[in-house]
Parts: C-alpha cells; sequence; structure tokens
C-alpha cells in the first residue's frame, strides 16, 4: 500500500470515528482550474465571507510571484524538504505541476474538518483525482472546476500575471487543453467569464450566500 493510500486510509478512518458524534464533520470543498483559470482568486473572494471555510495553504517548491508571502499563500520549501515531508506521509495528496511540487497537509485538513469547517483545496486535476480515486465515497466532498471562457482569454490572463515566459505560458496552454478534458470527473463545472459571476456560482453550489 502506498504512503498516499495509507494516509488516506487513516483520515477516512477517523471521519467514520467523528462523523458519529453530534459535533457536525466539515466537508472537503476542492477548487480546480488550468493555470491562470482564476482559482486562487475566486477561493481568496470565498474566504473573504467570513463562513465557515478555511483554505488548506499548500506546501510548494516553487518560487514565490511577486506580492506572495509564505503562510498565507502557500508555504514555500525546498525539494528537499518537500521530499521528506512526502516520505514520512505528511501530505493528503501531492503532485509535480510544470517541475515544481505541490502537496496538502494531511493533518491541517483533518483538524479543521474536525472543527466543523468547509476546508477549501485550491489543487490541480492531479491532486483531486488522487483524493477522488482513494477516497471513494468516504469523506464528504464537493469538487468544482473553473473553466476559462476560451483558450485565448486564458492566454491573456497568463500574459497579464508578467510571470512566465512565452515558452512556459505555452507549455501552460496545452497542459490546460488537456485539463479541460478531466472537467468531467468534478461535481461541478463553472465558467469563469467574471470573478463576480464565478463567487456567486461557486457561493449557490456550496450553499453559502454570494454577498
Amino acid at each position: 500500500m502506498s504512503v498516499l493510500k495509507a494516509n488516506l486510509k487513516k483520515l477516512e478512518s477517523k471521519f467514520k470515528t467523528l462523523s458519529k458524534k453530534s459535533k457536525p464533520f466539515g466537508r472537503l470543498v476542492i477548487i480546480s482550474a488550468p493555470s491562470g483559470g482564476g482559482k486562487t482568486t475566486i477561493v481568496s473572494r470565498l474566504l473573504a465571507k467570513k463562513t465557515h471555510f478555511k483554505r488548506s495553504i499548500s506546501y510548494t517548491t516553487r518560487q514565490p510571484r511577486k506580492g506572495e508571502r509564505h503562510g498565507r499563500d502557500y508555504n514555500f520549501v525546498t525539494k528537499a524538504d518537500f521530499l521528506r515531508r512526502r516520505r514520512q506521509g505528511f501530505f493528503l495528496e501531492w503532485a509535480n505541476v510544470f517541475g515544481q511540487y505541490y502537496g496538502t497537509a494531511r493533518t491541517t485538513c483533518l483538524k479543521l474538518m474536525r472543527a466543523g469547517f468547509d476546508v477549501i483545496l485550491a489543487i490541480d486535476v492531479q491532486g483531486m483525482r488522487k483524493i477522488k480515486r482513494l477516497s471513494g465515497k468516504s469523506m464528504p466532498m464537493v469538487s468544482v472546476f473553473l473553466m476559462p471562457p476560451s483558450m485565448a482569454v486564458l492566454k491573456k490572463r497568463l500574459l497579464g500575471r508578467q510571470s512566465d515566459s512565452a515558452a512556459e505560458i505555452k507549455k501552460r496552454l496545452q497542459t490546460a487543453r488537456a485539463e479541460l478534458t478531466c472537467r468531467r470527473f468534478y461535481d461541478y463545472v463553472v465558467i469563469n467569464n467574471t470573478i463576480q459571476q464565478c463567487v456567486k456560482d461557486v457561493s449557490k453550489i456550496l450553499g453559502v450566500s454570494p454577498e
């Protein structure tokens, strides 16, 4: 049994035990989108509502982009540190994206869900499929895929970030086309035309006020 599968089995077992108690157990809310698709922005707007949502801050080996802060946007770690944590079973899920590692802390998710919070994971298609495949229906979960209105709009958004080279943007667009074919694995698909409307649509799915 892989370390990831063993971790999910532990989480499922704890969930079954805790779900028998009176205190409600939170959900895993997975939000995915192609690179540049707006998942980080949408998650930030949802968290700003001060509801029962909490974000699981991912670990990554990539360098911070302009304006990003350690511990707020991501936990930035070295590759050696990430791989050590992976060997120790620290991650609920992990993925290698464009040559950089990303992972979700297992214990953090469990503690927040135990406290009754819905834990938002802003992760890619790889991470979502790993969690869904290995956990099945044993954990409360809802998954949302954010689609760009078109590939032209997505390219414009990637260019607007001014953080990637032309070659990197080309690679991200190629990956995006493949990721779009995976939207059928999600519970819901939302087209991200505008931030305001997208937040309203996702809020409705999650059962919270869009205001």
